[in-house]
């Protein structure tokens, strides 16, 4: 009949449609609010009902894309190059996330598919490829379920699982309740008393750190916040620049007699490379506190130097020290890139810490959303687990 539309047309205008929805569940589950992260539990349904797994891929990169869409201008500002580098190194990360959920698709209906899905969501959150792994739907478990710890993210593993299932009505609405609770009593995570943290607001450049004069206007900030009664104050990461015994100096010649507790980032250069670390400094002295278990890829990590004798870049520590000890409290630290990726915060959930540390270095995040990013999700996942936050940037 004139006018009837062909069952290749019509197919083909489901496809673009799931496209089109995994780029909307990307760039709006990833805009910097913490109530929109449940948007992204949108894209395991598109990527289940995908008709075939080129368009699965396809819904996959959309959706990592538009979730990671700050990445090339980021990739400008730090290493101070083209856009299009930027644009290349976007592409280049979404190759895991694409490549993993392409591979376990299925065109089976029932339990094949949701294990397709539960493998893909559970390889993108360990290394390897958990390296790469931003974006992931479970973080919206600490907005629909605050509170909840362990139960609550089984419960939205349950509800991802089953959204790509024949019951996905079922699960969609079961989402939708939980999500308009969440709207209306949702609440950020607080520090607990006594505890402090400061953002600072300092420009940078690939390859430098915090100069002396950064450094004094810094302490002169510590100081006051201590007079007003802070007894653990927490600096953003790299607040110290290069730990050297001039810087370790400094602070302690500054901070000596104010009773105060100080966590700051810093770099502990040697040889091989560097660890990117936060360092503790009180009354008792100076120590080494946590070592970051995955520095930003790339830019910081580059284990391929080693190849050439050029050392390594900042280390990986992978899966050491998840928690650290402040004066008897129990504290999970994530540095930066640490808050974008799974297994990190729960490996350290996993010896139930007193409270987390977010901390990050952001001057090269201007005219993105990625720091507002990384701060919804150190949110979310200390709502999951009612523990109290205290953030830093340097913004």
């Amino acid at each position: 009949m004139p006018g009837r539309s062909s069952p290749s047309h019509l197919e083909a205008l489901r496809s673009l449609g799931l496209i089109a929805g995994g780029l909307a569940a990307g760039a709006i589950g990833w805009s910097g609010n913490p109530l929109t992260i449940p948007t992204a539990m949108a894209f395991p349904a598109l990527w289940a009902f995908s008709p075939s797994r080129m368009v699965a891929a396809c819904v996959s990169a959309g959706y990592f894309l538009a979730a990671s869409r700050g990445l090339p201008q980021g990739v400008t500002n730090f290493y101070g190059s083209q856009f299009a580098l930027g644009v290349v190194l976007w592409f280049a990360a979404s190759l895991a996330f694409v490549a993993v959920h392409a591979t376990v698709w299925t065109s089976i209906n029932g339990w094949r598919r949701a294990l397709g899905y539960a493998t893909a969501a559970t390889v993108m959150s360990v290394p390897p490829f958990g390296i790469v792994g931003w974006a992931h739907p479970i973080t919206a478990s600490g907005i629909l379920f605050s509170g909840w710890g362990w139960l609550g993210l089984a419960a939205a593993a349950f509800l991802m699982l089953a959204v790509t299932t024949s019951r996905w009505p079922i699960a969609v609405a079961l989402l939708g309740a939980f999500w308009a609770w969440s709207a209306t009593s949702w609440v950020r995570p607080n520090p607990p008393e006594g505890w402090v943290g400061l953002d600072t607001r300092f420009r940078g450049s690939g390859g430098q750190y915090a100069s002396y004069a950064q450094q004094v206007e810094t302490i002169a900030v510590v100081k006051s916040a201590a007079a007003k009664g802070a007894e653990v104050i927490v600096l953003p990461e790299s607040a110290a620049g290069l730990w050297t015994a001039t810087v370790e100096r400094l602070w302690a010649r500054e901070l000596a007699g104010s009773g105060v507790t100080v966590i700051l980032g810093a770099a502990v250069v040697d040889q091989s490379g560097y660890d990117n670390v936060l360092m503790k400094i009180s009354n008792e002295g100076r120590q080494i506190l946590y070592r970051e278990r995955m520095p930003v890829p790339v830019s910081m990590w580059q284990p391929w130097l080693a190849w050439v004798g050029q050392g390594s870049g900042a280390r990986a520590h992978v899966f050491a020290n998840p928690i650290v000890d402040v004066d008897g409290v129990k504290i999970a630290p994530l540095i930066c890139y640490e808050q974008l990726i799974i297994w990190p915060v729960l490996q350290s959930m996993l010896y139930d810490p007193d409270i987390i540390i977010a901390t990050g270095n952001g001057w090269w995040t201007d005219k993105t959303r990625i720091l507002n990013i990384q701060t919804v999700t150190a949110q979310a996942w200390a709502s999951l687990f009612g523990s109290p936050l205290v953030m830093a940037f340097n913004r």
